[in-house]
This record gives C-alpha cells, structure tokens and sequence, in this order.
C-alpha cells in the first residue's frame, strides 16, 4: 500500500541505532515512575531531543464533498487510514514505535490521540500501569489525555485514536493477524506498524480473511 505524505514519514534509517541499543540494554536496569508526557517535556530516560525537524507537509484539500441528500451511511465513507511500515527486528521493533511516537509528539500530535499497541512483551509502561490494577489502567484510557499503550490481544477494547502504532515485537502470529486489522479499525488517520516487513505483509493478509 503506497503511503501518502500527509502524516511525518518514519524512515528506516532512525531505526538502527535504536534496535542495537536496545539488544543491549541490561535487563535490571530500573525504570523510572511514568509520568504525564508531551513532546515538550520528553519521557524519562529518554535523550532530549536534537535540532527540531523540518515541519511536516501540510494536509492536502480533501476531496470533493458528497452530494447534498446522499442517503449513505457516513461511517461507511470515513476513509481508511494511512499505513506506514517501518522496518525493525522483532527486538528492536518496540524502539521503532518509540522512534515514531516521539516524531509524531514533536510534529504536533498530542499524546492523547495515540494509542500504542504490542504483540509480545508488553510496553514497560503498561506493565507499570497494569500493577494498579486493571480498572486504573483502564480509566486512564477513558481520560485520553496521554499517549496509551496496551497489548494488541486487548484492542477489541480500547478505543479508537487519531493515531495507533503496532510494534509487532514477538508473539503468536495467529493472534497478530488478527489484531492488526482491529488496530486499522481503531485508526482515524494513521496506522504505524513497526517490525519485519516480510511478516507483517503475510499478516495483513491473513487478517485480512479473519
């Protein structure tokens, strides 16, 4: 599927850097307490950001509206989201998706329009939310006032975002096929799905018979 330049571009350069720190990084090393996040204030231990990047390219016109008394369905004309496919082995794709979450907090998208799904390991910060119990957890997702991150077995019940990157990082390919169009359907506008291209290609076809 051809990608279309109306959200900031991922490119697989950003990744290698990423993927080899995090084959490296120690298993023990402690994680600090989550906090509320925003592309002004960057997530703990995470470098602050270099020189901005270039403003992404501006929306282009819709298309025609639709005709005056049409008696479709509207939700039936929502068009179907953008897919961008950023390359990643499966242990660095969980620091591809962060790679392309921090782009898109520094390109203007606010934290509560993304929704951050992985289809193994959990995200730590999951993990951390989770340790309060489930529905903590999840009111904060009712809240939408940052980003949400949970794992693609439970996407039938989150909600829909502007944005929600999939970090294909392990897990049954079965179960992976079929969220990754669940995860589509949760996307108002862009989809972002970080991991071996290969796989993720026969994935999205065999959700697509689910």
């Amino acid at each position: 599927m051809p990608l279309i330049p109306e959200e900031p571009q991922i490119h697989e350069s950003a990744q290698g850097p990423r993927a080899t720190a995090a084959a490296g990084r120690p298993a023990s090393t402690p994680r600090p307490v989550p906090g509320p996040r925003s592309a002004a204030s960057p997530r703990p231990g995470r470098p602050v950001p270099g020189p901005a990047r270039p403003a992404p390219p501006k929306p282009r016109p819709a298309a025609g509206k639709a005709p005056a008394g049409g008696t479709e369905n509207r939700s039936d004309q929502r068009p179907a989201p953008q897919l961008q496919l950023i390359p990643a082995p499966v242990d660095g794709a969980l620091d591809a998706a962060e790679e392309a979450l921090d782009l898109l907090l520094e390109s203007g998208r606010a934290p509560g329009e993304v929704l951050v799904l992985t289809t193994g390991e959990q995200h730590p910060w999951a993990a951390h939310e989770l340790s309060f119990g489930e529905a903590a957890y999840w009111a904060q997702q009712d809240t939408g006032d940052d980003v949400f991150f949970a794992d693609a077995s439970a996407v039938e019940r989150a909600a829909s975002r502007p944005v929600v990157i999939v970090a294909v990082n392990g897990g049954d390919d079965g179960a992976t096929a079929r969220a990754l169009p669940a995860a589509m359907a949760r996307a108002g506008a862009l989809l972002v799905v970080c991991g071996d291209p290969q796989r993720i290609t026969a994935l999205l076809g065999a959700g697509a018979g689910v």
